[in-house]
């Protein structure tokens, strides 16, 4: 397994071994000390770090994530990351991202659409990592539509889910083709299948071109 940021550690919580960060649990999660468990099966970003891949964090890093939803997965990133904002079009979820933000004073939800970001420009600071976990066709359009607050060596760090892109086309098929859409303005470090924590979900790391 590559390091981990500063921030998570490996820790054993309910008598389990899993990553682990330090803040107010958001999503009935387990704890213990003060660690929360960040649980793999219900966070694609937590799968990338589960299975090693390099993703380049190293903790502290200002951050934009795409696609945040109640705040599962990106109450983490604020634990261990600096200023984090957290896009998420559907008003739903909102709310429980709301009480994600109360008690990390590092976490900004924004409510908008990732595939729109003139709609937020003017609030976001130029990151140092993009997170994108958008299930919507045109992922890879996501991915460069915010190109433009990425540093030139940041880091993208993507979950494309193919059902989202065509729920009747091979999985890695639909993966081939949203990888050739991102190297227009992207290297592709590192692509790798999100099993056994998520089906049909590619993790890539990538930096701008």
């Amino acid at each position: 397994m590559s390091d981990l940021p500063a921030g998570v550690e490996r820790r054993a919580i309910d008598g389990e071994d899993g990553l682990a960060t330090r803040g107010e649990p958001v999503y009935g999660e387990p704890t213990q000390d003060g660690w929360r468990r960040w649980d793999a099966h219900r966070s694609k970003l937590g799968a990338m770090l589960e299975l090693g891949m390099d993703t380049g964090l190293v903790g502290g890093e200002t951050v934009l994530y795409l696609g945040a939803a109640a705040g599962t997965t990106v109450s983490h990133v604020a634990d261990f990351a600096g200023p984090t904002y957290a896009v998420e079009f559907a008003a739903r979820p909102i709310r429980d991202l709301l009480d994600a933000a109360e008690s990390r004073d590092r976490l900004f939800p924004l409510l908008k659409d990732a595939r729109k970001p003139e709609t937020y420009a003017h609030v976001v600071e130029p990151v140092d990592v993009i997170v994108q976990d958008v299930a919507t066709r045109g992922q890879a359009d996501v991915a460069l539509a915010n190109r433009q607050f990425l540093a030139d060596d940041g880091r993208l760090l993507a979950a494309v889910k193919a059902r989202s892109e065509d729920v009747t086309a091979d999985p890695e098929d639909v993966f081939d083709a949203v990888v050739a859409d991102l190297e227009s303005e992207y290297e592709i470090l590192e692509r790798e299948r999100l099993e056994p924590y998520h089906a049909d979900h590619l993790g890539v790391v990538a930096r701008p071109r």
